[in-house]
């Protein structure tokens, strides 16, 4: 059951680093739920995620839009890039060699890239939600009693998580809270990065 909640909260992060639509996040309840989900597992990040439900409500919908844009989109230089390879292979790059493998970490799971999909491969709302999806596929294979295909998806996971999610991403929440002021996304910075460093205790 735990790590359902911890897929939950996975997904539920990644869509926050998603364009911030109020009556969306409203509707899914989104914050609610990732703090429910994290208040199961992480208690400590689950206290950044209720600052961030404060903080999203006090604020105005096109505020967080044109901070969403200015740290992660641009078009002028990007305050904090939310893509793997900028930090893993140097030189502030996109479309690196970390890019190219991450993608094949994607196909080995039995994922393509959607052709519609405007975003980069190791955008970090993608690699969220990837790292939900091995959650969730494991944890159906054990309730099927799939037990090999359990392990290997679990493999996959830790080899993609410590080799190419687990090294950027401190770096990359260092830089949100480096170059905002707004407190939903300082919020954002500090729960993302109190919830995967417990991954990595």
């Amino acid at each position: 059951m735990k790590e359902r909640f911890r897929g939950d909260s996975y997904r539920f992060l990644s869509a926050c680093f998603c364009l911030p639509k109020r009556d969306l996040f409203l509707r899914e309840n989104l914050l609610k739920n990732l703090t429910n989900a994290l208040g199961q597992i992480c208690p400590e990040a689950a206290a950044f995620s209720s600052e961030m439900g404060k903080a999203f409500l006090e604020a105005e919908e096109e505020e967080l839009t044109v901070e969403y844009a200015r740290l992660f989109v641009g078009p002028y230089e990007l305050k904090a890039p939310p893509y793997g390879s900028v930090y893993l292979d140097g030189g502030r790059r996109v479309m690196g060699d970390s890019t190219m493998e991450v993608v094949r970490i994607y196909e080995k799971a039995g994922l393509v890239m959607d052709k519609e999909f405007k975003e980069l491969p190791d955008h970090i709302a993608v690699e969220l939600e990837f790292m939900y999806y091995l959650i969730y596929k494991e944890a159906e294979a054990l309730e099927k009693s799939e037990r090999e295909k359990a392990l290997a998806l679990r493999e996959i996971r830790n080899h993609f998580f410590d080799n190419y999610f687990s090294p950027w991403f401190p770096s990359f929440c260092e830089k949100i809270k480096e170059t905002t002021d707004n407190h939903f996304y300082i919020a954002l910075a500090d729960c993302l990065s109190t919830f995967v460093s417990k991954k990595r205790e």
